[in-house]
């Protein structure tokens, strides 16, 4: 990989954890409080996905989706399955259902690392082995 593609990912997860610890996301109460819509909601964390796509739709529209490469080089591929099958829909109820009982979200888990929280610790090991044999389960069906 160059160098400057490193640099770019390393500023870029940087910022994300950066503004998902400054907007308090990674603490499981105010996800817990925004996912009880028939208790005490807290909307926050809807402001914060806002806010982030606020700035990433501008970036996205003037300066990623004119490009033919990405950054390193390689051509930019997008999706060309877009229906809504059972996988899909499976898959989201899993991981909604992770993120419900748990209260953790892996990209504010992954910002939450640098705490050395052992519960955060146990949730990506837990997580980064759910993915793996996930992939390793779906190349033997």
């Amino acid at each position: 990989m160059k160098f400057t593609t490193l640099f770019i990912a390393l500023i870029a997860g940087v910022l994300f954890g950066i503004g998902m610890n400054v907007s308090g996301m990674v603490d499981p109460k105010n996800i817990f409080s925004f996912l009880d819509i028939t208790g005490s909601w807290d909307p926050s964390l809807a402001f914060v996905m806002g806010g982030a796509l606020a700035v990433f739709v501008p970036f996205h529209y003037f300066l990623i989706k004119p490009r033919a490469q990405s950054i390193n080089g390689s051509n930019i591929s997008t999706p060309e399955n877009n229906k809504i099958d059972k996988r899909l829909v499976m898959g989201a109820s899993i991981f909604g259902l992770g993120w419900g009982i748990g209260g953790i979200c892996p990209g504010p888990a992954v910002a939450s690392l640098g705490g050395a929280s052992i519960t955060i610790i146990v949730f990506t090991i837990c997580m980064v082995i759910g993915m793996k044999a996930t992939s390793l389960l779906s190349k033997t069906c």
